[in-house]
């Protein structure tokens, strides 16, 4: 099995590109969606968002949100705090995930695959690209946000340049290249064991 990890900035395109992936039948994990998952559903993580909040954390079987994106949001070294809680059981939940899949490739979508460490998690990194104004565009129109606050988003995130060159494969994603084409080139090599580098 080859797990490939599907990262790009906001308003790449990556959650398109997983897309065009699953159609062809490689099954794929989505980090932010299960981690928002684990965050209820995890007896290891409730225990420890606790401890560091206290029991306001939960209301009932429920996350509190607006207590997390608080503490979130008062502190910058918080957000370390409540990832050394949380990413540790997505790893493991990921690696559970691709025991039980019988796929000769599988995918792990993860906006912040550098950042957080997750790209020990799989084989191949692939980072989905376009240039700033064009991800800005998307976002903007996607999200019903002004570019004042995805600009603020985006200034958390790793440098799209350096995810570039660490970045296995680039697959780019500026509405000319064509998505299909290059996401079939990258298969055929993972397939064919020929992969290097394809930039």
């Amino acid at each position: 099995m080859i797990r490939i990890g599907i990262t790009g900035g906001i308003g790449s395109g990556k959650t398109y590109v997983c897309q065009l992936l699953q159609k062809r039948g490689i099954p794929v994990y989505h980090c932010d969606d299960e981690a928002k998952l684990l965050m209820t559903q995890s007896p290891l993580i409730r225990e420890r968002l606790i401890q560091l909040l206290g029991t306001e954390a939960y209301m009932g079987q429920e996350l509190n949100k607006p207590l997390i994106a608080a503490y979130l949001f008062s502190d910058e070294h918080h957000a370390a705090k409540v990832n050394a809680i949380v990413h540790p059981v997505v790893k493991r939940d990921f690696q559970q995930w691709t025991e039980r899949q019988t796929a000769p490739i599988v995918a792990q979508e993860c906006a912040l695959l550098f950042e957080t460490g997750f790209q020990d998690t799989v084989d191949v990194t692939v980072e989905v690209y376009a240039p700033l104004s064009l991800r800005l565009q998307r976002a903007i129109q996607r999200d019903q946000a002004t570019p004042e606050q995805i600009q603020a988003r985006m200034a958390q995130q790793m440098d799209e340049e350096e995810k570039r060159q660490r970045a296995d494969i680039c697959i780019l994603n500026d509405g000319t290249a064509d998505l299909e084409e290059q996401i079939e080139h990258m298969l055929n090599e993972l397939n064919n064991g020929t992969t290097t580098t394809i930039k």
